[in-house]
């Protein structure tokens, strides 16, 4: 018995010792990573070892560094990857060493060379390998720890970590440049890269395939010009350094616990994200381009790309196109396009001799509805387009069909010729002035284009079939008549009820809206058509989503029918039914005689609305809200309030409406998590921040949506000084703010057009309420209970401070009318919105 537990005691030793051995963070020539073996940093942040990449189903593993205490969905997050290129299928046989060279060497399993450090050094059986909590992996001197060989954060592949250099080498010329992943489970390198300025300026550039499209702009000491995001997070600390041997930058955090990484994401997106242990999750702090379609090249050749509001694009195909690979299509790689259904009978398409420049039969052209270019790819297009002369479409047409190289054409104002793979497709919502886009396809594609021979074949069958088909008519005529008129009946009957949502049949709402014909307007998910009720006199409004374009349109869909399906209230849009056929989603609402809140405040309506409406609706709008917030059984937080969707009936009576974005909380749960969503202009600090949200992200939203009620202009607008009033030189809210703290007269910040004529009383309520709105501090703003009473005068409204943010988005760039302009276009803002401005 005491030789066996001595055995036992020994054995759990050598077991023991195994272990320590396994934990360590050093790689020698006699401790190599193989298998499940991994290496972890001394204080535990990184782990270095063999992984497969989530979601892969190949049997293909990489060597890469991760870290140890995020699991995001069970799955490893890795920063960096040895062997991106070049994966091994049986880890258990390859392993990483150091080698007698002093070199860290990947062999798989058949004993080659895959992966390297590729290190000239005389230096043999004193190198180790050590995985740094930093997140490097340093290759090193055992004998000394300050002779540093090679370090994996000097190749970085597609992330970079806080206190790692990023920059270029002077002496070297080598540029250190951030490359994206293929795939979402391929980390070989992508197209797009993010470096910085070889010619040495403090900027980085994003770049497709070599081609740079989007600059971070120069570092002035605080921020990158292109990024003014940077300004409401002080907690991340960035510095450029530029001497003799290099110039780089670096960045911190004021949280050393905290986890953060900048990653240049699948996408082409630049991001800078932080882990939240509460969730689990990472969470987006800002993100660049900020519009996914503003990426270049994001969807390939040929994709068209729509803005979903998601993480990843929406890339789809036009008609008469395909994916050229369904499967990397699948994994959110579209770097490869879509391709035509049928090849062109054009000989040679994209050949730049001119013997092929001929007319050729066999092809046709198909209409892009709805279909234009981005504006970051507009001016990146090679040779595109070019002009023709043609006085007609069909001259257009056929100068197109001349080239084998034109690919497409468009005809408005005037002809153009597109050749070659079109880059950067993008669907819009607002096609008014837009020239069509016409896409050579294979006439294959277009089953009208030999419709001459179709029709005789039709006319011949029609016409001995119209022997037997009158015989039927004159039997169920009648039949049809009367059924028709019963359900004219029952459907008007059911629209009219107020209780649940009516399915109403797709032919019906094409009767009712006259096939669609008289269009209201457009939203970003579909349009907006006005039809009447059979039967009846009443109007209603048909908002038609795009759910044929991608799954947009069917979370869309869903999301509008759950949120107010089931909820009445005087001052929320009502919702009569809806209906879902054949890939086809309707909404059908009461019509508002007076649309749009934006339209009767910026679209030159004339009269102005007088100021007795204009507190009814803040008042009205705010009840709604309030609705919303506490009188479902869970809270509705809207996260896209603004004048667009705040609608006007026959009595101004206003409907807060739009409920696409919308997101449903429990009461038992204060905050939610969820992605960005909502309109620039209108976003609380907090969807920026990347952090929780709460029903005061709208309060915040609802603030800025009250500024512009009572001057009746884009809060956006760069005010210029007036010879009739005060001299505004800033952002309006800030100036707002500035006025209301300092207890100065507010008729200045009066919509003109009322000439002075509006209830003092009401006016300084109304703008005391939105700069309590707007505080950047979410707990220090109001509840829209709140509001209401203090709307109403039933509570006492304290002056409230100018909001920080408000006053560094001016200041933090030299206080310039113009750093306030640059940052409004930057994010998007249309032209008509920023009226008379200087961008």
């Amino acid at each position: 018995m005491a030789s066996t537990a001595l055995l036992l005691l020994l054995a759990m030793a050598i077991l023991g010792g195994s272990v320590r051995c396994f934990a360590s963070d050093t790689i020698s020539v006699d401790s190599a990573i193989s298998g499940r073996r991994t290496i972890v940093s001394k204080g535990g942040s990184f782990e270095v070892g063999f992984f497969r990449p989530a979601g892969s189903s190949d049997r293909n593993y990489y060597v890469g560094i991760w870290y140890k205490k995020v699991v995001s969905q069970r799955q490893r997050t890795p920063v960096w990857v040895a062997n991106r290129a070049a994966p091994v299928s049986d880890p258990a046989s390859s392993k990483l060493a150091v080698a007698a060279d002093g070199n860290l060497v990947l062999t798989n399993e058949a004993g080659k060379h895959v992966w390297s450090s590729n290190v000239s050094s005389s230096y043999s059986g004193d190198v180790v390998a050590v995985i740094m909590d930093s997140g490097s992996l340093v290759l090193r001197r055992h004998s000394n720890d300050g002779e540093v060989l090679w370090q994996s954060t000097d190749h970085p592949t597609d992330t970079w970590l806080p206190g790692v250099r990023l920059g270029m080498n002077k002496i070297t010329g080598e540029v250190q440049h951030l490359a994206s992943w293929k795939s979402s489970i391929d980390p070989a390198p992508g197209l797009f890269s993010l470096g910085s300025d070889p010619n040495g300026s403090s900027q980085y550039f994003l770049t497709w395939n070599g081609t740079g499209f989007w600059s971070t702009g120069v570092w002035n000491g605080y921020i990158f010009a292109g990024v003014p995001e940077m300004m409401s997070h002080a907690k991340y600390y960035f510095e450029f350094v530029s001497d003799a041997n290099g110039s780089y930058f670096t960045y911190s955090q004021q949280d050393p616990t905290a986890i953060s990484r900048v990653v240049l994401d699948v996408s082409g997106q630049v991001r800078l994200i932080m882990w939240l242990p509460s969730t689990g999750e990472w969470m987006v702090i800002w993100t660049e381009p900020h519009k996914l379609c503003d990426v270049y090249a994001v969807c390939g050749a040929f994709g068209v790309c729509t803005e979903n509001n998601e993480p990843e694009p929406s890339c789809s195909c036009p008609a008469g196109f395909r994916p050229s690979s369904q499967g990397d299509w699948e994994l959110g790689d579209h770097s490869r396009g879509c391709r035509r259904n049928h090849p062109l009978q054009c000989d040679d398409v994209g050949a730049n001799s001119s013997m092929h420049d001929k007319a050729k039969d066999g092809d046709a052209f198909l209409l892009a509805p709805g279909i234009s270019f981005s504006l970051a790819g507009i001016s990146l297009q090679r040779n595109n387009p070019s002009p023709a002369q043609a006085s007609s479409a069909k001259g257009c047409r056929l100068a197109c069909l001349r080239s084998c190289n034109c690919t497409a054409y468009s005809y408005g104002s005037h002809c153009s010729l597109w050749f070659g793979d079109l880059l950067n497709l993008q669907r819009v919502d607002d096609t008014a002035g837009m020239d069509h886009l016409y896409l050579r396809v294979s006439a294959m594609d277009v089953p009208l284009s030999k419709g001459h021979k179709r029709m005789v074949i039709f006319v011949s069958i029609a016409s001995v079939a119209s022997i037997l088909v009158l015989s039927v008519i004159a039997s169920v005529a009648v039949i049809r008549t009367l059924r028709r008129r019963q359900r004219s009946v029952a459907f008007t009957q059911a629209a009219s009820e107020g209780g649940n949502l009516v399915a109403f049949k797709y032919s019906d709402m094409r009767r009712a809206t006259r096939n669609f014909s008289k269009k209201l307007g457009g939203g970003g998910f579909g349009s907006v058509y006005k039809g009447t009720l059979p039967g009846s006199h009443a109007a209603i409004a048909v908002k038609k989503l795009e759910g044929r374009v991608s799954g947009v349109g069917e979370k869309q869909f869903r999301n509008e029918v759950r949120t107010i399906g089931v909820i009445q209230h005087v001052n929320l849009v009502r919702l009569r039914g809806f209906c879902s056929h054949r890939g086809e989603r309707l909404l059908v609402y009461d019509h508002m005689a007076n649309g749009s809140l934006d339209r009767a405040l910026f679209g030159g309506a004339a009269p102005a609305l007088s100021w007795p409406a204009r507190f009814r609706i803040a008042v009205g709008a705010a009840r709604g809200l309030l609705y919303l917030h506490k009188g479902c059984r869970d809270c509705i937080i809207h996260c896209d309030i603004k004048p667009e969707n705040i609608l006007l009936d026959g009595n101004l009576v206003p409907k807060v409406a739009d409920f696409g974005m919308a997101k449903l909380v429990g009461r038992e749960f204060s905050r939610v998590l969820t992605t960005v969503r909502g309109t620039v202009g209108y976003l609380a600090p907090e969807w920026i921040a990347g952090v929780p949200v709460t029903a005061k992200a709208d309060v915040y939203s609802y603030g800025m949506v009250l500024l512009e009620i009572v001057s009746g202009r884009r809060n956006a607008r760069c005010w210029a000084d007036t010879e009739q009033g005060p001299s505004f030189s800033g952002y309006f809210p800030l100036v707002a703010a500035r006025m209301v703290s300092g207890g100065e007269d507010l008729a200045g910040l009066l919509d003109e057009r009322l000439r002075g004529d509006a209830d003092a009383a009401e006016l300084e309520r109304m703008c005391r309420v939105a700069c309590w709105c707007v505080q950047d501090d979410e707990a220090r703003r109001p509840t829209m209970e709140q509001v209401v009473q203090a709307l109403e005068g039933v509570v006492a409204v304290e002056v409230p401070p100018v909001p920080r943010s408000l006053q560094a988005l001016v200041e933090g760039s030299a206080g310039s009318v113009l750093s306030v302009c640059t940052s409004a276009c930057f994010h998007g803002i249309s032209g008509s919105q920023l009226q008379n401005s200087s961008c």
